[in-house]
C-alpha cells in the first residue's frame, strides 16, 4: 500500500533545490506519541542560511530536510501513554533532541541544550525533519501546552526562549554577587541598564522579557527613526538608539553605566565594540551566530583587562531546555496582557505554504513572517 504524502517545504542540499516536497504523512507508533496538525510556522535566519546550503543536514537516508523549527500546532491525537495532552490542546514544540550517548550528563537529564557531545539532532536543522508541514508526531516530553489565548502568538514561544535561557543564566552567574534587586515590592532588574543590540524577533522579544524584570532597556541597532522597529521598542517602555548616529562610547555615556548586554544581532564587530563600554561586574550575553568568514579588529589588551579588573563576564547561550519553553509561554501571556499591539506588530505577516521562495530566498522585509497551515 502507498503511503499517504502531504505538503512540506524542504531543501535538497544535493541539488540545492529548495521546495515544496511530498513528505510521508506520519502517523502514531509509539504510545507516548503525539500527533499534531500544523498551524504556525515562523521563519528565522537560521532557515534562511540553511536554504543557502551553508549547513543544514537531512535525516538519515533521505535526501531532504524538512525545514522548520519555531513552531504552533494543535493536538489531533495521543498515544495510549499519553496523559498530559488531549485533542485540540494548542502546543509547542522544542527543537534539540538529546544525543544517544549514556555518559552525556546533560542529555541524561533532559538538558540536551547543553550537549556534551554534539551528537545531538535538531528538528528542521540537523538530521532530523522540522515543523514546516501539515502534520507532525512527537513525543509528548518535547511538547509545552499552550493557552487558548495565545493562539495568535505562540508561534514566536521558540524565539522568545533565547532570551528566556539567556536570562537564567545571566541570574545565575550575577548571584556571585549582590547584584538583583531585592527590595520588597520591587524587580530583580530595577536599578540595572541593559543594551539589547538588535531590533529583529530575538532582540525585540529579549527587550520585552527585561522590561519585564525592571532593567532600564535600551536598543541598539542599526536603522534610524523613524521605522516600525523603533515603534515598538518605544511602546514597551525601551529607548530606541542607531548606531549610525550614536557611537558605543556616547551610547555609554547616555545609559550610565552598562550591566547587560543582551546581543541579539550576530553581528561581531558591533558586539565587540559595545563589549569595550561593559560596566563595572556587567555581563555580555551572546546569542547570535556570525558567518565564521570574516574578520574584525578586538583591542585585545584592554578587553582583557576590562574582564579582570572590572570583574565582568562573557557568555555564550544556545537552545533551550523545557523550563525555557514554559517560561516563554507564560511571558507572551504578560507581554499580550501589557503590550497588545506591540505584540502583533512582531508578526510582519502570515503567508499561504505557496509562498515559500519568496519568504525563504527571498527579501520580504518587516520583523516575523510566519507560514500557516491553518487553511
Amino acid at each position: 500500500m502507498n503511503q499517504k504524502k502531504m505538503r512540506a517545504i524542504g531543501v535538497r542540499p544535493d541539488q540545492r533545490e529548495v521546495a515544496i516536497i511530498d513528505h510521508d504523512h506520519p502517523e502514531i507508533t509509539e504510545p507516548d506519541q503525539v500527533k499534531v496538525r500544523s498551524l504556525d510556522v515562523g521563519i528565522c535566519g537560521t532557515d534562511r542560511e540553511i536554504c543557502t546550503f551553508v549547513y543544514g543536514s537531512p535525516p538519515a537516508g533521505s535526501d531532504y530536510l524538512v525545514l522548520g523549527h519555531e513552531s504552533l500546532g494543535r493536538v489531533e491525537q495521543v498515544g495510549s501513554n499519553v496523559t498530559g495532552f488531549k485533542p485540540g490542546d494548542l502546543v509547542v514544540p522544542s527543537v534539540r533532541r538529546p544525543c544517544s550517548d549514556p555518559n552525556c550528563r546533560p542529555c541524561a537529564v533532559g538538558r540536551q541544550d547543553f550537549c556534551a557531545t554534539e551528537n545531538f539532532v535538531e528538528r528542521g536543522i540537523k538530521q532530523h525533519h522540522g515543523y514546516m508541514t501539515e502534520y507532525w508526531v512527537e513525543d509528548a516530553r518535547h511538547l509545552n501546552l499552550v493557552p487558548a489565548e495565545l493562539r495568535d502568538f505562540a508561534v514566536l514561544a521558540e524565539p522568545l526562549t533565547i532570551a528566556e535561557k539567556a536570562m537564567d543564566q545571566v541570574w545565575h552567574i550575577q548571584s556571585r554577587m549582590p547584584w538583583a534587586n531585592t527590595e520588597p515590592g520591587k524587580l530583580p532588574g530595577e536599578g540595572l541598564s541593559a543594551v539589547v543590540l538588535g531590533a529583529g524577533p530575538i532582540g525585540i522579544l529579549g527587550a520585552m522579557k527585561l522590561v519585564t524584570c525592571g532593567f532600564k532597556t535600551y536598543v541598539y541597532t542599526r536603522s534610524p527613526k523613524p521605522n516600525r522597529k523603533a515603534e515598538i521598542v518605544e511602546a514597551i517602555g525601551a529607548e530606541y538608539i542607531s548606531n549610525t548616529q550614536v557611537s558605543p562610547a556616547e551610547l555609554e555615556q547616555h545609559v550610565g553605566r552598562i550591566d547587560l548586554v543582551y546581543e541579539g544581532l550576530g553581528v561581531a564587530q558591533v558586539s565587540f565594540d559595545v563589549m569595550m563600554h561593559l560596566g563595572l561586574n556587567g555581563v555580555f550575553c551572546f546569542t547570535g551566530i556570525p558567518a565564521p568568514e570574516g574578520e574584525n579588529t578586538v583591542p585585545g589588551p584592554q578587553l582583557m583587562r576590562n574582564l579582570v579588573l572590572k570583574n565582568q563576564v562573557i557568555v555564550g547561550t544556545v537552545n533551550a531546555d523545557k523550563a525555557a519553553f514554559q517560561n516563554a509561554i507564560t511571558d507572551l501571556a504578560e507581554f499580550k496582557r501589557r503590550w497588545p499591539e506591540a505584540l502583533e506588530g512582531i508578526i510582519s505577516g502570515r503567508h499561504s505554504p505557496d509562498n515559500f521562495r519568496e519568504l525563504l530566498t527571498g527579501k520580504p522585509g518587516g520583523i516575523k513572517h510566519v507560514i500557516s497551515f491553518d487553511d
